[in-house]
């Protein structure tokens, strides 16, 4: 089988190369403190020697509840994650939730999410792909991981293969996920990076309402499973004051319990990659 390694400026993701992280606030709060965010997490991953892809969305437009708070927007959004990039030189990313935001995300994003609820809307792919950034494509919580292929094949369709598949839980019964590590070594067979999100598998969506709750106590289990089980990347929101959280607060992790989880994960994949 012959994988695909992935660039995402100086970085490569894919098998044989370092164990990626995606980290940040799940939504931009203010410029001040997704800047703050960035900061800790940069000299975090550099200090362990893990390459670092910033992440916060600029627009939550699938929270529970109307009323609730879904960030700055497209255009200013993206200002912020400018500024990031620059200040600190690493690769951002977000998610898009509409097709005509691709090409706008696309002058500043490395790599533009697509949200998990939203995999198989054709038209969004196609504008994701055709920007030639990285695409990474949560799989739909309601997907088998061979279904994915499917999904492979439209963004390939427009002659971009710079991919990467994302597992984030499996529906089980109502406000419950379920993670079944099988789908790491089966998307694998796809070709791409597989990345494992250890935050939203660990979400129990809907659980609490308004709001969707989370077990953020299960957050390093599910990720060290998935480094064992083959991924090349982890996908881990993180967050200065957790309660605080404007979004997702029952799934981000304090920095003090990344660091503890990375090191963690990192011990985890060299074992692997000497077997």
């Amino acid at each position: 089988m012959s994988y695909k390694k992935v660039p995402i400026q100086n970085i490569l993701v894919g098998e044989g190369q370092p164990l990626a992280i995606i980290s940040g606030p799940c939504i931009i709060e203010s410029e001040s403190h997704t800047l703050q965010c960035a900061e800790i997490l940069v000299k975090l991953c550099s200090s362990l020697g893990l390459p670092l892809i910033f992440k916060a969305s600029y627009d939550k437009a699938n929270r529970s509840a109307v009323d609730s708070f879904r960030g700055p927007g497209l255009h200013a959004g993206i200002k912020i994650l400018e500024k990031v990039k620059k200040t600190f030189g690493i690769p951002v990313t977000t998610d898009i939730h509409e097709p005509s935001h691709a090409a706008v995300a696309a002058e500043v994003c490395d790599v533009l999410q697509i949200p998990a609820f939203l995999c198989r809307q054709t038209d969004l792919l196609l504008a994701a792909a055709s920007t030639k950034k990285v695409v990474n494509v949560k799989k739909g919580q309601f997907l088998a991981p061979w279904d994915m292929q499917n999904i492979v094949d439209k963004i390939v369709s427009t002659g971009n293969h710079a991919m990467i598949l994302t597992d984030r839980g499996t529906c089980f019964g109502y406000n419950n996920l379920v993670s079944d590590m099988r789908a790491i070594p089966i998307m694998k067979q796809l070709g791409y990076p597989v990345c494992f999100d250890a935050s939203h598998s660990a979400q129990l969506p809907g659980g609490l309402g308004k709001t969707t709750g989370g077990q953020r106590e299960l957050i390093p289990t599910l990720a060290k499973a998935a480094v064992a089980a083959g991924c090349h990347m982890v996908f881990i929101e993180s967050h200065p004051h957790p309660k605080l959280a404007k979004s997702d607060s029952t799934t981000v992790l304090p920095y003090d319990l990344l660091e503890t989880l990375l090191r963690q994960l990192l011990a985890i994949y060299q074992v692997i990659q000497e077997s």
